[in-house]
């Protein structure tokens, strides 16, 4: 990483696109102190995550981060021990743990029916929902998510970009998302992109997605929409750029008729 400078407010859904090996991933882990910048600060509500006597461990139950495939952090004999696993390790006890549990899975959806069967047992979907849960059941104020959708059928992609919608409507958590899926990253507040370890743009989705060629160049692609927005716009219409939905670009053109 070099010379990257970001502000991510409190309750913001952010975006994170870049193709393979742009730093994203080591970008987020510094975000919890997993890495530390060998340069440079981390701010983490006002305060400097490198100061001395830093409580680093109530940072990480603060900023929850849950990898790629998040299935392979899933170890216990059933649904509910697993999510059961972060509450008690914080230090509560085995009644408050299995209330945090139970909370956690009922804001991601995940059927009661389930929580006595093992994890392993699951699909795709329900794995990365319990282990979602799993990270909320320690109450964060933010989850960081890599490629939470990876190797998803698309009904298990829309399931879990759901139940992050969610979380950060309804609960306010700070969701930060890495993705490869264009259509997820412009549902973000703001995104911001990557390339050889630096930032090279940020801004809304519709101003990101505006910058089609340079985007492009970064070898990303654009939301399929976005693309023949673009298109039309070169073969003479008079197209807005950063168009995001199929309703903004018929729109655009019932206005060029």
């Amino acid at each position: 990483l070099n010379d990257i400078s970001l502000e991510i407010g409190q309750g913001q859904f952010v975006g994170i696109i870049g193709h393979t090996g742009s730093g994203k991933s080591t970008l987020i882990q510094h975000l919890n102190g997993l890495m530390k910048a060998t340069s440079g600060d981390i701010l983490y509500d006002g305060q400097s995550i490198y100061a001395e006597g830093y409580d680093m461990r109530k940072l990480r139950s603060q900023v929850g981060l849950v990898f790629q495939y998040p299935e392979h952090q899933l170890f216990e004999v059933d649904v509910i021990s697993d999510v059961c696993f972060g509450p008690k390790n914080q230090g509560l006890s085995e009644e408050e743990s299995e209330k945090n549990a139970r909370e956690a899975l009922e804001l991601v959806g995940f059927p009661e029916k389930y929580y006595k069967q093992s994890p392993f047992e699951l699909s795709g979907g329900q794995k990365r929902r319990v282990a979602i849960a799993g990270v909320m059941a320690m109450q964060p104020e933010c989850i960081i998510f890599d490629e939470p959708t990876a190797m998803l059928d698309p009904v298990g992609r829309n399931e879990v970009i759901d139940t992050l919608h969610s979380l950060n409507e309804e609960k306010g958590i700070t969701i930060i998302l890495i993705t490869h899926h264009m259509n997820e990253a412009i549902k973000a507040d703001r995104v911001f992109v990557m390339d050889k370890g630096k930032l090279v743009m940020q801004g809304s989705p519709k101003e990101v997605f505006s910058h089609v060629e340079k985007l492009k160049s970064l070898g990303l692609e654009v939301p399929q929409v976005t693309e023949l927005a673009y298109m039309l716009k070169k073969s003479g219409l008079n197209i807005e750029d950063g168009i995001l939905t199929v309703e903004e670009l018929m729109m655009q053109i019932n206005e060029n008729r």
